[in-house]
Parts: structure tokens; sequence; C-alpha cells
């Protein structure tokens, strides 16, 4: 018989946040309907993005329609952001990644969006010196709007054109704010 132990925090790895890890008022994990973790993907390329840049809603927008079309269906949508910064993964270079503005998460939320996924350590800006702070921005407005957001996903480029399902269901860990997940796709049959 084999029996591991395991410790780790609750953003380890591909994780998921729940709005609790922003909001005090916020959705733990576990009562996050599990729709909101598995659903069709929308995936959009801004792999052409440098060190640090902003992504706008200009480099979203158009995608709108689509967005709104596909989150009003009863499956719902799972937004993927390829930025091909996986790559950078266990370099310094991983926390330089492109982040979303503040701009287009609102307008992300007014299409209709409730999850989003990104292959970057936050959608937000990140910082290694301490004396550096992050807004948070992506964050606050995501998860205060009742969004769900998957950090660290690798291999999203294996899902650029096509039509593909997404799980990125957590574990139920009651009353907590995130929890690692093993993020997969399959195709839309």
């Amino acid at each position: 018989m084999n029996v591991q132990s395991l410790s780790l925090g609750s953003h380890t790895g591909t994780h998921i946040d729940a709005p609790s890890h922003f909001v005090a008022s916020g959705k733990c994990v576990d009562e996050v309907p599990l729709r909101q973790f598995i659903g069709p993907a929308l995936v959009i390329d801004v792999s052409g993005k440098a060190n640090r840049e902003k992504i706008t809603w200009a480099d979203l927008a158009p995608f709108e329609e689509e967005m709104r079309h596909r989150a009003a269906q009863d499956d719902g949508l799972i937004l993927l952001l390829y930025t091909g910064w996986a790559k950078h993964w266990g370099t310094a270079t991983y926390f330089d990644h492109p982040f979303i503005v503040h701009d287009a998460a609102v307008k992300m939320v007014e299409a209709g969006i409730r999850t989003i996924g990104v292959d970057t350590l936050s959608p937000d800006e990140t910082f290694l010196d301490p004396e550096m702070h992050s807004s948070f921005d992506a964050h606050h407005v995501l998860l205060g709007a009742g969004c769900v957001i998957a950090e660290n996903l690798t291999s999203v480029e294996r899902l650029l054109g096509g039509e593909w399902v997404v799980n990125l269901v957590p574990l139920k860990i009651g009353g907590c704010d995130g929890s690692p997940v093993r993020a997969f796709a399959y195709r839309r049959m």
C-alpha cells in the first residue's frame, strides 16, 4: 500500500482564483458552480506582446461579438489568452509577462465572460522587487464580478483554431480562495 502526503498552497502551479481571493464577500472555490469551470473555449492569440506589455481592449475587441454570443449560451464560455509566456516557466523572465489592463477586464465582464485563463503567473503585472506593487486591477474587476481566473496554464497554443471544451475543475476545498487544477481540453463533438 502507498500513501502520499501533500502540502501546498491554494495557488500552487496551475490553479483557479475564486472571487474570495480578493473580495471579502466573494464566493469560495467550493461555492462556485461547476459549470463555470467547464465549457467551450475561445482562445485569443496575444503572443505578439513583449515583456510587460499591456493587453488592452483593442487587442480583444475583434472578438467581442463572439464573446457576447457564446457567453450567452447555456454552456457559457471560457476565455483563454495565449501569450506564449509558459515557455519562460522557471526563469526570471516568467515574471515579465504581458498583463491585462483595467479597461480590458471591465469590457470582458460586460461581454459576459465569467471564466478567464492565462498562460502567465497572473492576469496582472507582476514584480519580483518587493518595493514594487501591482494594482491587481484585473483581479479586482474580474473577481469582483464573480469571475474565476485560471493561472499558469500551459500548451494553450495547441487550442488555437478548432472547437475545444476546457476543464478547470478545482478541488472542492471548503472556504478556500483558490485551488490547484489539472487543466485539460478536448475537441467538441
